[in-house]
């Protein structure tokens, strides 16, 4: 193990940056700049995501069935969050149709592939985009389809992002990489990714309602102990060391997906300063736990 002032300053360079980054985002909002979150969420989603994902699997990181064998421990994972999430809602009598998505789905985007580049580098981003595929079919299926009371194929279909997954675990398969001029080209829109995911994340959550913090902070708690939980003990159960280990128990532990806000404030509109209040609760002790998690945890 590293000596404590080393170890202690390797975690503040992976969270440190990160916060400064979503606070140039809070202070976007707070002075009015003029910043279009639908657009550039949209941008991120149709280009920089799939550029990335591209880019980055079909350099081959980690092998296939790693990379598969990393799906399926975060496939339990959202299932354990629904299962155990599900029950306390029930308990604390709040709507599952409001709530289950928000609490099983984690924003490994925004935070999570920002901090597993930082703290585990180009492998830790490759297991972090798999986890990540997961959350991002699970935000296009149930995620919408929940609080919106219907199912709809066209987010998924319609998705640039599953198609991009597809072709960059086909290359990774064959072992085919991207041509010249090509590669480059892929890199530079991938890196639109990190930065604009962090100064979204920011930005919308300056413009979230607070009235519903003190119910979001009851959620944050509970959802803050299943991630620990279903992170250390999946893990075990899959048998994960290393650098596999460290970014399934940090996306696990990441906080509620913001992504999943939109779908209520659209759909269960009553509910919506609730799940404000859990998506800022949530942020604030994740970034608070995970200084203690990588620093003794993993």
């Amino acid at each position: 193990m590293e000596p404590l002032p080393e170890l202690l300053h390797h975690v503040l360079n992976v969270i440190l940056p990160v916060l400064l980054c979503i606070g140039v985002g809070v202070l976007l909002a707070r002075i009015d700049a003029p910043f279009d979150r639908k657009s550039l969420s949209k941008l991120v989603q149709t280009v920089g995501y799939p550029a990335l994902i591209v880019s980055h699997i079909s350099e081959g990181h980690v092998a296939v069935q790693a990379f598969a064998v990393m799906a399926a421990a975060a496939a339990s994972a959202v299932l354990a969050f629904v299962l155990i999430g599900g029950a306390f809602l029930l308990l604390v009598r709040l709507p599952l149709r409001a709530f289950i998505a928000p609490m099983s789905l984690n924003n490994t985007g925004n935070i999570g592939l920002p901090v597993a580049m930082l703290a585990y580098g180009d492998a830790g981003l490759s297991y972090a985009f798999a986890f990540m595929v997961v959350v991002l079919l699970g935000i296009f299926t149930y995620g919408s389809w929940v609080p919106r009371g219907e199912v709809s194929l066209r987010t998924v279909l319609t998705s640039p992002v599953l198609y991009a997954i597809a072709i960059a675990l086909t290359m990774l398969g064959l072992g085919l990489h991207l041509p010249q001029p090509l590669a480059p080209a892929f890199d530079i829109l991938g890196g639109l990714v990190v930065p604009l995911l962090l100064l979204l994340l920011g930005h919308t959550l300056a413009g979230l309602d607070r009235r519903g913090l003190g119910i979001g902070t009851l959620l944050a708690l509970c959802h803050l102990a299943i991630g620990a939980g279903v992170g250390f003990g999946l893990a075990w159960a899959f048998g994960f060391t290393g650098t596999e280990r460290g970014v399934f128990i940090l996306m696990a532990m990441m906080p509620v997906s913001v992504a999943t806000y939109l779908f209520v404030e659209q759909y269960q509109p009553e509910q919506a300063p609730k799940a404000a209040g859990f998506i800022m609760a949530s942020t604030v002790l994740t970034f608070v736990a995970l200084p203690v998690v990588m620093a003794f945890g993993i």
